[in-house]
Protein backbone atom coordinates (compact mmCIF):
# COMPACT_ATOMS: atom_id res chain seq x y z
CA UNK A 1 0.00 0.00 0.00
CA UNK A 2 1.11 3.51 -0.77
CA UNK A 3 2.33 5.83 1.98
CA UNK A 4 -0.47 8.42 2.02
CA UNK A 5 1.43 10.83 4.29
CA UNK A 6 4.19 11.04 1.70
CA UNK A 7 1.74 11.27 -1.21
CA UNK A 8 -0.31 14.09 0.32
CA UNK A 9 2.79 16.00 1.45
CA UNK A 10 3.89 15.89 -2.19
CA UNK A 11 0.44 17.02 -3.37
CA UNK A 12 0.51 19.94 -0.95
CA UNK A 13 3.93 21.02 -2.19
CA UNK A 14 2.82 20.88 -5.84
CA UNK A 15 -0.64 22.43 -5.42
CA UNK A 16 0.45 25.27 -3.13
CA UNK A 17 2.99 26.61 -5.64
CA UNK A 18 1.97 29.78 -7.45
CA UNK A 19 3.19 28.31 -10.75
CA UNK A 20 0.67 25.48 -10.35
CA UNK A 21 -2.20 27.77 -9.38
CA UNK A 22 -1.45 30.20 -12.21
CA UNK A 23 -3.10 28.47 -15.18
CA UNK A 24 -1.40 30.84 -17.61
CA UNK A 25 1.74 28.78 -17.19
CA UNK A 26 0.01 25.88 -18.98
CA UNK A 27 -0.51 27.85 -22.19
CA UNK A 28 -3.27 26.36 -24.30
CA UNK A 29 -3.43 23.14 -22.28
CA UNK A 30 -6.41 22.48 -20.03
CA UNK A 31 -5.03 22.43 -16.47
CA UNK A 32 -6.18 18.89 -15.59
CA UNK A 33 -4.18 16.68 -13.25
CA UNK A 34 -4.70 13.16 -11.95
CA UNK A 35 -3.36 11.61 -8.80
CA UNK A 36 -3.97 7.91 -8.32
CA UNK A 37 -4.38 5.79 -5.24
CA UNK A 38 -5.18 2.21 -4.29
CA UNK A 39 -8.95 1.78 -4.02
CA UNK A 40 -8.43 -0.21 -0.81
CA UNK A 41 -7.31 3.07 0.77
CA UNK A 42 -10.52 4.93 -0.14
CA UNK A 43 -11.59 5.73 3.43
CA UNK A 44 -8.13 6.98 4.40
CA UNK A 45 -7.81 8.98 1.16
CA UNK A 46 -11.06 10.82 1.94
CA UNK A 47 -9.59 11.90 5.28
CA UNK A 48 -6.36 13.01 3.63
CA UNK A 49 -8.29 15.01 1.00
CA UNK A 50 -10.22 16.78 3.75
CA UNK A 51 -6.99 17.58 5.62
CA UNK A 52 -5.33 18.80 2.41
CA UNK A 53 -8.26 21.11 1.70
CA UNK A 54 -8.04 22.57 5.21
CA UNK A 55 -4.27 23.05 4.95
CA UNK A 56 -4.57 24.80 1.58
CA UNK A 57 -7.44 26.94 2.85
CA UNK A 58 -5.33 28.03 5.83
CA UNK A 59 -2.77 29.23 3.26
CA UNK A 60 -5.45 31.28 1.48
CA UNK A 61 -5.88 28.75 -1.34
CA UNK A 62 -9.59 28.11 -1.70
CA UNK A 63 -10.46 24.59 -2.87
CA UNK A 64 -13.79 23.57 -4.40
CA UNK A 65 -14.41 19.84 -4.12
CA UNK A 66 -16.56 18.45 -6.91
CA UNK A 67 -17.74 15.08 -5.60
CA UNK A 68 -19.36 13.17 -8.47
CA UNK A 69 -21.18 10.81 -6.12
CA UNK A 70 -22.72 13.64 -4.08
CA UNK A 71 -23.75 15.54 -7.22
CA UNK A 72 -25.25 12.37 -8.74
CA UNK A 73 -27.26 11.70 -5.58
CA UNK A 74 -28.45 15.31 -5.54
CA UNK A 75 -29.58 15.06 -9.17
CA UNK A 76 -31.35 11.75 -8.57
CA UNK A 77 -33.02 13.08 -5.42
CA UNK A 78 -34.51 16.02 -7.34
CA UNK A 79 -38.13 15.50 -8.31
CA UNK A 80 -38.22 12.01 -6.77
CA UNK A 81 -36.04 10.42 -9.47
CA UNK A 82 -34.08 8.35 -6.96
CA UNK A 83 -37.23 6.74 -5.61
CA UNK A 84 -38.39 6.03 -9.18
CA UNK A 85 -35.02 4.41 -9.91
CA UNK A 86 -35.48 2.08 -6.93
CA UNK A 87 -38.96 1.20 -8.18
CA UNK A 88 -37.94 0.45 -11.78
CA UNK A 89 -34.76 -1.39 -10.82
CA UNK A 90 -36.63 -4.60 -9.99
CA UNK A 91 -38.33 -4.62 -13.42
CA UNK A 92 -35.24 -3.96 -15.54
CA UNK A 93 -32.20 -6.05 -16.34
CA UNK A 94 -28.85 -4.55 -15.42
CA UNK A 95 -28.16 -3.03 -18.86
CA UNK A 96 -31.59 -1.35 -18.97
CA UNK A 97 -31.17 -0.04 -15.44
CA UNK A 98 -27.67 1.22 -16.25
CA UNK A 99 -29.02 3.07 -19.30
CA UNK A 100 -31.83 4.60 -17.20
CA UNK A 101 -29.37 5.98 -14.63
CA UNK A 102 -26.96 7.16 -17.33
CA UNK A 103 -29.84 8.99 -18.97
CA UNK A 104 -30.84 10.63 -15.68
CA UNK A 105 -27.20 11.63 -15.08
CA UNK A 106 -26.41 12.64 -18.65
CA UNK A 107 -23.09 14.45 -18.36
CA UNK A 108 -23.54 17.27 -20.87
CA UNK A 109 -27.23 17.93 -20.19
CA UNK A 110 -27.44 17.33 -16.43
CA UNK A 111 -24.14 17.00 -14.57
CA UNK A 112 -22.04 19.60 -16.38
CA UNK A 113 -24.63 22.36 -15.71
CA UNK A 114 -24.70 21.31 -12.02
CA UNK A 115 -20.91 21.48 -11.87
CA UNK A 116 -20.90 24.85 -13.67
CA UNK A 117 -23.41 26.13 -11.11
CA UNK A 118 -21.14 24.98 -8.26
CA UNK A 119 -18.17 26.71 -9.86
CA UNK A 120 -20.09 29.93 -10.47
CA UNK A 121 -21.17 30.05 -6.83
CA UNK A 122 -17.53 29.70 -5.73
CA UNK A 123 -15.86 31.98 -8.28
CA UNK A 124 -12.75 32.51 -6.19
CA UNK A 125 -11.62 28.89 -5.92
CA UNK A 126 -7.96 28.58 -6.82
CA UNK A 127 -8.10 24.82 -7.40
CA UNK A 128 -10.78 22.17 -7.93
CA UNK A 129 -10.71 18.63 -6.54
CA UNK A 130 -12.69 16.00 -8.46
CA UNK A 131 -13.61 13.11 -6.15
CA UNK A 132 -16.17 10.30 -5.82
CA UNK A 133 -15.11 8.64 -9.07
CA UNK A 134 -15.09 5.03 -7.91
CA UNK A 135 -18.52 5.45 -6.32
CA UNK A 136 -20.23 6.42 -9.59
CA UNK A 137 -18.88 3.53 -11.66
CA UNK A 138 -20.35 2.16 -13.98
CA UNK A 139 -22.86 5.00 -14.33
CA UNK A 140 -20.22 7.61 -15.15
CA UNK A 141 -16.79 7.27 -16.70
CA UNK A 142 -13.98 9.66 -15.88
CA UNK A 143 -12.84 10.19 -19.47
CA UNK A 144 -16.35 11.38 -20.36
CA UNK A 145 -16.57 13.69 -17.34
CA UNK A 146 -13.17 15.25 -18.05
CA UNK A 147 -13.92 15.70 -21.75
CA UNK A 148 -17.13 17.53 -20.86
CA UNK A 149 -15.40 19.78 -18.33
CA UNK A 150 -12.64 21.00 -20.65
CA UNK A 151 -14.51 24.19 -21.56
CA UNK A 152 -15.98 24.64 -18.07
CA UNK A 153 -12.77 24.49 -16.06
CA UNK A 154 -10.12 26.76 -17.52
CA UNK A 155 -9.22 29.34 -14.89
CA UNK A 156 -8.14 27.05 -12.05
CA UNK A 157 -6.39 23.67 -12.08
CA UNK A 158 -8.48 20.52 -11.58
CA UNK A 159 -6.93 17.71 -9.52
CA UNK A 160 -8.69 14.38 -9.99
CA UNK A 161 -8.38 11.76 -7.25
CA UNK A 162 -8.57 8.48 -9.15
CA UNK A 163 -8.85 5.07 -7.45
CA UNK A 164 -6.76 3.10 -9.90
CA UNK A 165 -3.92 3.54 -12.36
CA UNK A 166 -3.11 6.19 -14.94
CA UNK A 167 -0.04 6.09 -17.16
CA UNK A 168 -0.85 9.37 -18.98
CA UNK A 169 -2.46 7.30 -21.75
CA UNK A 170 -4.89 4.86 -20.16
CA UNK A 171 -7.13 5.00 -17.10
CA UNK A 172 -7.69 1.73 -15.20
CA UNK A 173 -10.32 2.09 -12.48
CA UNK A 174 -9.45 0.05 -9.37
CA UNK A 175 -6.35 -1.04 -11.30
CA UNK A 176 -8.59 -3.51 -13.19
CA UNK A 177 -11.23 -1.88 -15.37
CA UNK A 178 -9.95 -0.09 -18.41
CA UNK A 179 -11.61 3.24 -19.06
CA UNK A 180 -11.03 5.05 -22.32
CA UNK A 181 -7.81 6.81 -23.08
CA UNK A 182 -7.42 10.29 -21.67
CA UNK A 183 -4.23 12.00 -22.79
CA UNK A 184 -4.82 15.54 -21.58
CA UNK A 185 -4.37 15.08 -17.85
CA UNK A 186 -0.96 15.29 -16.22
CA UNK A 187 -0.18 12.75 -13.53
CA UNK A 188 1.01 14.15 -10.20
Amino acid sequence: MEDLNKKFDHLYKVISKEEFLNTESFGEETPFFITTYNARQEVEVRKFISALKKKLDSEGIEVLEINLFDISCEVLNENGRLQRMFEVEKDLDFQEFLEAIQSALHISDVLRPKIEDLINKRKYSRVYFLTGIGLVHPFLFLHNVLSNLEHTIQHSPLVTFFPGDYNEHTLRLFGLLRDRNYYRAIKI
